[in-house]
């Protein structure tokens, strides 16, 4: 099954890099926008927001911010009661993002509100933020109708030479394309994987960069749907174009995939993948590989609450 995006949208940025993505996805769009921070960098003046506040602690936890964002829940609801879509731009990397997603996308699904969440996965060498992410990915998973994630990790593992801002730039410039789409394409309401490829490249290697980037994410066979975008089409030879989309058919299957042509000054490849079955991601949580049936969890996410009792501590 497909999602259909209905309007009107809103556009919901939390933390730096998610603000800075739904202010593009906002123009994009032609939309409203809300920015949801505990910093105040990351709120822009001229954007409606919501300020998360910590209170007088200068380097919160990520229970801690969690915690806050539950205080400024009837604002978050006040703010989506209006619109029949909401996009989450969030990047579960960073701290702010980790704590405040499943908040928002859980708030979403009790309002009964259609969410698309677009989340951005730490590096490898990010062992601090791994496990949270991963568990964040979750519960954003559940409270979505359709999720769709890139991984900067397996970016990074097909182009190693890359910096870590040139990662965030083609991390970013992939995700709009699928953001300028999600109005003309019918997105499916499962797990997607966006893979994608450094610019410069000639589009078989492009391509090749994308699929080594989806299969270093998950199992060939938990490929159920996919989506080729070639960005650039306008400056590709047809004859290379007919070329990639046959290489694509025969890797992926005929009828589960489908090409899509945009335009652009730049060449290069871009797929959304929807996946049925286990990703790497689901490997972060060390217990998240038991089937959900036979686990017990929390029906709200961990946080931590400052209910300032007057306790004293015995000896």
């Amino acid at each position: 099954m497909s999602f259909q995006i209905k309007e009107p949208i809103l556009v919901i940025g939390l933390g730096g890099a998610g603000s800075k993505l739904a202010i593009q996805a906002k123009d994009a769009l032609n939309s409203d926008c809300l920015l949801i921070s505990n910093d105040s960098k990351d709120l822009n003046s001229g954007i409606e927001s919501i300020k998360v506040s910590t209170d007088s602690v200068i380097n919160p936890s990520i229970q801690l911010i969690r915690g806050s964002t539950y205080k400024v829940a009837d604002q978050i609801k006040s703010k989506i009661s209006n619109y029949s879509t909401i996009i989450l731009m969030t990047n579960l990397a960073g701290k702010t993002g980790s704590a405040i997603s499943p908040i928002v996308s859980e708030i979403c699904k009790q309002t009964d509100k259609g969410l698309v969440s677009f989340a951005i996965m730490p590096f490898k060498y990010e062992k601090d933020r791994i496990f949270n992410s991963g568990i964040s990915l979750k519960r954003v998973k559940e409270n979505s109708d359709c999720t769709i994630v890139l991984d900067n990790d397996s970016l990074l593992e097909s182009n190693p030479n890359l910096n870590s801002k040139t990662c965030y730039e083609i991390a970013n410039n992939a995700i709009m394309h699928i953001v300028s789409s999600l109005t003309s394409l019918e997105i499916s309401n499962q797990t997607n994987i966006l893979t994608t490829s450094t610019d410069g490249q000639s589009m078989e290697e492009s391509l090749r960069d994308s699929l080594k980037m989806l299969y270093g994410n998950t199992s060939p066979n938990a490929v159920k749907r996919s989506i080729l975008y070639v960005v650039g089409a306008n400056n590709i030879p047809v004859g290379v174009i007919n070329s990639i989309t046959n290489l694509t058919g025969g890797i992926l299957g005929e009828s589960s995939s489908q090409v899509d042509m945009t335009s652009s000054s730049k060449s290069k490849i871009v797929i959304l993948s929807a996946i049925q079955g286990m990703t790497k991601f689901d490997k972060y949580d060390p217990l998240g590989v038991i089937p959900q049936e036979n686990t017990l969890d929390w029906s709200q996410s961990e946080c931590s609450v400052d209910h300032k009792l007057d306790l004293y501590q015995l000896e």
